[in-house]
């Protein structure tokens, strides 16, 4: 009885969902991941009824240097993985191309693209955010817009360069940058990508930075540039062994580089508890105070079933992403997760 109010529970609230601007309806989408990295891929997903919105990969400004030792693994049984991947070879540039020719092709559809960046420091950002706004300006994208920005925070495969979701005070500076172009077009959604939290004071952290961006608007509100959270990323400095996983071969490890980012089942119950914790986090008078209130969360990590997706909602999602499903189904993927 328990499982089936939960179901129903559910179906009650695949409504679209709004963050700021853009429209996720169904509210399920793919995350950031490998299987989104090219026009195919990201065309495949957008004609897919089953999503409601489509993510790209991470990109960078000039693209990411990948090799074969940027792979990932799948386990033998259940649904795991475990990837060396960076960010995506493909420079922002061509991402821009290739949401412009999608959406061009699909004039009458408001799906939107979450546009995944991320940048080492600040005055890149900056570019970068000014060419997606020029695509936006293009496109005439406004109040009911097709196009957000994801800032990945979270990627634990790039070598030298910690995770930035991780020292929120090093990480200000690009949140400014995201703030200062949100205070002049107040269309523009913006999303975080964070890391996996394990401990209070990582949350803390996290939320007072985001607290930090607030300002008290002309009307007396205090209000925040943040639309989203996308909690969470893969769990870096994993291991598995060849023989846990279906790669065949002499290979003792999974992965070229030995350790990675840990994705799929054995995530779920830690994505779950960081989605309940800024949930709560978020839900608080405090929050409501310092303008964070409306954001919403993007649950991420271990979503391989249905059930999966109701346990995120129940935590405190409005809107649930998956990778690993996808790698391993397809585009069926979000057909499993949503289909009544």
């Amino acid at each position: 009885m328990m499982s089936e109010g939960i179901l129903i529970g559910f179906r009650l609230h695949t409504v679209m969902v709004l963050l700021n601007s853009i429209k996720i309806d169904p509210p399920i989408l793919n995350s950031s991941c490998a299987w989104s990295s090219d026009l195919q891929q990201l065309t495949d997903l957008y004609e897919s009824p089953y999503t409601g919105a489509v993510t790209t990969r991470t990109a960078t400004l000039h693209g990411f240097i990948e090799d074969a030792s940027h792979t990932v693994a799948f386990s033998a049984s259940g649904h795991t993985t475990l990837n060396s991947y960076g960010y995506s070879p493909h420079p922002l540039s061509k991402y821009l191309d290739w949401v412009l020719a999608i959406l061009s092709a699909h004039p009458t559809s408001t799906k939107p693209v979450i546009i995944s960046i991320t940048a080492s420091d600040p005055a890149t950002l900056d570019s970068m955010v000014l060419s997606i706004q020029t695509l936006r300006e293009k496109i005439s994208d406004g109040s009911s817009s097709r196009i957000a920005i994801e800032l990945n925070t979270s990627c634990p495969n790039i070598p030298n360069a910690s995770p930035s979701g991780y020292s929120f005070s090093a990480l200000l500076p690009s949140l400014q940058v995201l703030a200062d172009a949100h205070s002049k077009d107040l269309t523009l959604s913006i999303g975080l990508k964070l890391p996996p939290y394990v401990y209070k004071d990582q949350f803390s952290e996290a939320i007072a930075g985001i607290k930090s961006l607030s300002v008290l608007s002309d009307d007396g509100i205090v209000k925040n540039p943040v639309a989203f959270l996308t909690c969470t990323n893969t769990l870096g400095n994993s291991l598995l062994f060849s023989e846990q996983t279906m790669t065949t071969g002499d290979q003792i490890f999974a992965i070229p580089t030995t350790l990675g980012g840990l994705a799929g089942d054995p995530l779920h119950p830690l994505a779950l508890g960081n989605v309940f914790t800024f949930k709560n986090l978020m839900s608080s008078q405090e929050a409501k105070d310092a303008g964070i209130g409306h954001i919403k969360i993007i649950g991420v990590g271990g979503v391989t079933s249905r059930e999966a997706a109701i346990r995120m909602r129940n935590a405190g999602a409005l809107v649930v992403g998956c990778a690993t499903l996808f790698g391993k189904e397809g585009v069926r993927a979000f057909e499993i997760i949503g289909k009544e």
